[in-house]
């Protein structure tokens, strides 16, 4: 069928990062957004739940699947210049890190921290991807989607999507919105982001004292391959957990109680935790309950060793967050989708 392919029974091993082997009764292969009313319409999948899925990435499969799995393929990067803002409409099927070196190679700023992060661009005003002080709520002029309430497809500005820290609309309203492009509004001329998690020192490993965009993305592809486990090699969905944002007195209590404790006060009076120093210092880290557990490399990862089951790996990231919770009296969340579980 032309934009669309369907398949019944369809294992769902390859398409998560986790590499959870479980199945869905129907997956619609999407290649052409324009498609989505006449796929939607089907009676099969009109009266069934649908999960929308990039690579899987950010998202943990407890349960077989008895609906429909939509599969975002669709492809194309579209860029208009306005003086030194370049205006770029970005299909929902992009690979994000393939569309971040896309904009370095053409000499724009500010994608540069968001390097490597594994997913696609239309899963990223989703979960408001961010990393190494950069969030991408900050270079999203406006988020195209499929209303499924309205049946019509919208544009939601940056205000409209309600983002927040791993937070959107798109989150909070999971079975309206089906997002189909992504526009961003990237300059030539940004400041960098260099005061975070060692990137100035990785700066200076590599001999670099004017460093330019494309020399920060270098510096984050370095330290983000020393610390995070590559998911070709074992199964996991980057970080799990949230960085958990508590109120100014429980920080201060824990910074008290804690001098080593790692976290950042927020201007809002708010204090936001590191969730890798309080699983790490709750013994978590390298880790391990048969084939699920925690990367001995990063104490955010959760990861399957093997044939952990999706609520094997669930059951062991609760026993984090309670190890935790029990330990600090903070209770961490987790950052990717949970299917199947509560």
């Amino acid at each position: 069928m032309g934009g669309y392919t369907l398949i019944e029974n369809a294992p769902l091993v390859s398409r998560n990062t986790l590499r959870v082997p479980v199945k869905v009764k129907l997956l619609a292969e999407i290649r052409d957004a324009a498609k989505l009313p006449e796929l939607l319409d089907f009676p099969a999948i009109r009266s069934s739940r649908m999960l929308v899925l990039g690579e899987g990435s950010n998202i943990l499969l407890t349960v077989d699947i008895d609906g429909t799995v939509l599969a975002m393929e669709t492809r194309g990067v579209h860029m208009e210049q306005d003086g030194d803002i370049a205006h770029i409409a970005v299909a929902a099927g992009e690979r994000w890190d393939d569309f971040v070196r896309w904009t370095l190679g053409q000499g724009l700023a500010g994608l540069e921290n968001l390097i490597l992060i594994p997913g696609t661009v239309g899963a990223a005003p989703i979960q408001n991807i961010g990393a190494y002080g950069t969030e991408v709520a900050e270079f999203i002029e406006s988020v195209e989607a499929w209303d499924r309430i309205e049946r019509r497809v919208v544009t939601l500005d940056r205000r409209a999507c309600a983002f927040a820290y791993r937070d959107s609309i798109f989150k909070h309203e999971p079975d309206r919105f089906i997002v189909t492009a992504v526009r961003f509004a990237l300059p030539r001329q940004h400041a960098l982001r260099l005061d975070y998690a060692g990137i100035r020192e990785e700066l200076e490993r590599m001999g670099v004292d004017k460093p330019a965009p494309f020399h920060v993305a270098e510096a984050v592809v370095h330290l983000r391959t020393r610390k995070l486990p590559d998911p070709a090699v074992i199964g996991n969905a980057g970080s799990f957990f949230k960085n958990p944002i508590v109120d100014a007195a429980q920080g201060e209590a824990l910074k008290h109680d804690h001098p080593e404790l790692v976290a950042w006060p927020g201007k809002d009076g708010r204090w936001k935790l590191s969730a890798a120093w309080l699983i790490e210092s709750a013994g978590f880290k390298g880790a391990r309950d048969g084939d699920a557990g925690i990367s001995n490399r990063h104490a955010l990862v959760l990861v399957n060793h093997g044939k952990a089951s999706g609520q094997e790996l669930w059951r062991f990231a609760q026993q984090v967050i309670d190890g935790v919770q029990s330990r600090f009296g903070v209770r961490l969340e987790p950052e990717p989708m949970v299917i199947g579980m509560t």
